[in-house]
Order: C-alpha cells, then structure tokens, then sequence
C-alpha cells in the first residue's frame, strides 16, 4: 500500500486519462481519416485494424455489434473514414478509436460527415414517415427562413404572390452560410412557430456542399423535428440533398417549387368554386324536378281519393246515365209513335168513315143497330142512312132479296 502523498497508482492514472477522454465532446463523436493496416477480422466478429497515414497510427477497433457500420469487405490499404469515440483500454493503458462506422474515402470528409449524421438521425427514427405532418392545402400565412437577398426569397416571393395575391408572407432573414447559419436558421424556425404561421419554408438557393452545411447540421434537423408547424425544406437545385429535406415534413427540389407546393392557386381555386356551384345548381335542379314529379304524383292520388272529386265522378257518371237513359226513352217514343201511326192508318183504313168517304153508307135502324141484311127490316120500318156528309132518314116501302155479295176479304 503506498503510503506516499501525491503518488497514484497505474489503474488511477487511467482511470483519470479515460476520464479526461469521456469529458472532451470531440472525442466523443470523431471522424478520422486513414490508411487501413494490421486488419484482422477476428472468429468473435470482431475487427481490429489500425489507421496510418505521414504523420503516425491510431489503433482502432470496431465490435461485431456495430458491424452494421461497415457496408464494404475492408481490406488492407483501403483509405477509410471512420466516424466513432476515442477511449482509454485502462487495462493496457491506451487508446483506441472505438468505430461505429467505416466509409471509403471516396467523397471526403464532409461526405462522410453528412452519411454518419444522416444514418445517425435514421436509426432514432427522425425520419419516419409517422411524424411527417400533412401540408395545409388552403394556408392565409406562409413562413420563409432564408437569406433576405438573393434568388431564393425572391422566387419564393413572386410564385406565392402570382398563385395567391392573398397570402400573407412573413420573412425570417437568417443567414444561411457560415458559422453563425444553423444558430440564425433554428431562431427563425422558432420564432415563426411562435407567430402562429401555417407553413414553413427553409432554404436558400444553390452552392457547394460547404455552403450548405448548415442545413446538414443536426441542431437544426433537430429544430425542424420539432417544429409543430409544417416544414418544407427546399435548399439549393434538385439535385441537391441535405439532411433537412429527410426530417421536414416534405422536400421540395428548389425554392420555386417550395413556393408551388405551399400556396395554392387561387384562380384554379375559384374555377373550381364555379364548377363546383354549376355542379350543385343541376343536381339540386334535378332534384327539385324529381320531388316536384313525386308531389304530382302523390296529388293525383290524393285527388284520386278526394270525396268532391268522387261525387263530381258520380255526377258525370249520373248525367252520363240521364243521358242515355233520355235518349233510349227517345227512341222508345219514337218507335212506339211509328208504330202507332202505322197502327192508325190501319185503322183509318178499317174506319167505317173512311168507306163513307168512299161512296158507301151506313145503315142503321131506329135504334142505332147496323142493318146489315135485308132480314134485318119490315116494310114501314124507320131506317137511318149515314152518308159521307150527312145522314137521310127513310122508311122501308119495299124489300126485294137478292143472291148473297160475297164479303170483300180486307188485307192486313
């Protein structure tokens, strides 16, 4: 046991120097750029390689959990990039860079930088679509975090004002390049969330990668995620890429473009109103057509069932009745009074007046009875003779029989 102040054990020393290593932020999300040597796979999963280049080594180690890390065989002379922590192994007294994951060398550092951010933010999830917040279709105030000058503000100003003379623009100058940008980007995100915007657009207009880092930054992909207001990222030309446009809530290739997803037409708007209207109109038209032909027919049927409308019926059909009944009486009358004329004539020409007319006479005695034979008379007897216009009175002086006159037969 050491009994001397001041001195420490070797096991405190490292301990100290790990702490040391622990308590410095850079080493503890580091990227380093080297010459691969010494690279052993080991049976346990493990790789171990060490990383050169002019000016010395560094030992490296990457665990089989974090093998995910590496998308390449590594091999020996492979110019890498490593992004993970650099410890103290206090058992052996040294340090080492623990990698998480290894890259080639292929688009430099930034590169590099922006992949491990970018599968970093992936892996805790920023990017899924289930925290993706729709896009108001119909906005009145449209947010803009960008630089006050510049193609950028102006196209977004002029394709929101062109689709919608309406909107209402409120512009957040930030600057967006250099040191100071993603601190000046996330104090405008802030402050428009705060003013109650409906939409969000962040950007600027194209550059290098260098001039667009500051939308690489996590601090700000973090202040887009939690932004509650809808976030449209539109940083640079379409071909452009920056971790923004995978954490907003949607992408838009350019600034332009921004401005066309965030603000609707107002003029297709209104034609679409007036379609809409026209549409309306004749199906309610149509409508009331067809309730007005069911309200005809339920009245026709009501009025089907209508007492005054039965009795009118019953009346018609009565006078109808009367009618017939009138001329069938007609006729009867009609038929009978021929009948009767052709009766008559019989009879008138049966009449004893009619023979009267025609030369003949009739014989009666003083008591009105016909004489018809000359056995019917005495001599002295009172006769009366009816003639056509009068009647003679004479007395039977004489009678004298003849053979009988046969009767005259008289057609029907």
């Amino acid at each position: 046991m050491n009994t001397k102040a001041g001195v420490y054990s070797v096991g405190q020393v490292n301990a100290y120097i790990r702490n040391m290593f622990t308590q410095d932020f850079l080493l503890r999300s580091i990227l380093v750029r080297g010459e691969v040597s010494n690279c052993k796979y080991h049976t346990s999963g493990h790789i171990y390689f060490t990383l050169k280049d002019a000016s010395g080594t560094l030992s490296c180690v990457m665990f089989a959990g974090r093998r995910r890390g590496l998308s390449f065989s590594m091999r020996e002379g492979d110019q890498v990039i490593v992004h993970g922590t650099v410890d103290v192994y206090e058992r052996d007294g040294r340090y080492q860079l623990y990698a998480q994951e290894i890259m080639p060398d292929g688009g430099g550092i930034l590169a590099a930088r922006f992949e491990a951010l970018k599968k970093k933010l992936e892996e805790s999830g920023m990017f899924d679509e289930a925290y993706k917040q729709p896009v108001p279709k119909y906005i009145k105030t449209l947010g803009v975090v960008t630089a006050p000058t510049g193609a950028a503000v102006r196209d977004i100003i002029q394709i929101a004002k062109r689709r919608n003379p309406y909107i209402q623009i409120i512009l957040y100058p930030a600057i967006v390049q250099g040191d100071e940008a993603a601190p000046s980007i996330i104090r405008g995100i802030r402050a428009l969330s705060e003013y109650g915007v409906d939409v969000m657009i962040i950007g600027r207009g194209g550059g290098s990668a260098e001039d667009l880092w500051a939308f690489n930054e996590e601090s700000v992909a973090q202040a887009v995620f939690d932004c509650p207001v809808p976030v449209i990222s539109a940083v640079g030309h379409e071909t452009d890429t920056v971790i923004t446009d995978y954490v907003a809530d949607l992408r838009a290739p350019t600034p332009s473009a921004a401005a066309e997803l965030a603000v609707f037409d107002a003029a297709a708007l209104k034609e679409d109103i007036a379609a809409y209207e026209r549409t309306l109109t004749a199906a309610m038209n149509s409508r009331i057509r067809r309730a007005a032909d069911i309200l005809s027919g339920f009245r026709q049927v009501i009025r089907s069932y209508s007492p005054g409308l039965r009795l009118r019926d019953g009346r018609m059909r009565l006078i109808s009745l009367q009618d017939r009944l009138d001329a069938c009486m007609d006729a009867a009358v009609s038929d009978r009074r021929h009948r009767l004329e052709l009766m008559t004539g019989e009879i008138a020409h049966l009449s004893p007046l009619s023979r009267l007319k025609g030369g003949y006479s009739y014989i009666s005695d003083g008591h009105g009875r016909a004489v018809r034979s000359v056995r019917d008379t005495s001599e002295g007897d009172l006769l009366d003779i009816r003639m056509k216009d009068g009647t003679v009175k004479a007395i039977v002086r004489e009678i004298t029989e003849t053979a009988d006159i046969p009767e005259m037969q008289e057609k029907e």
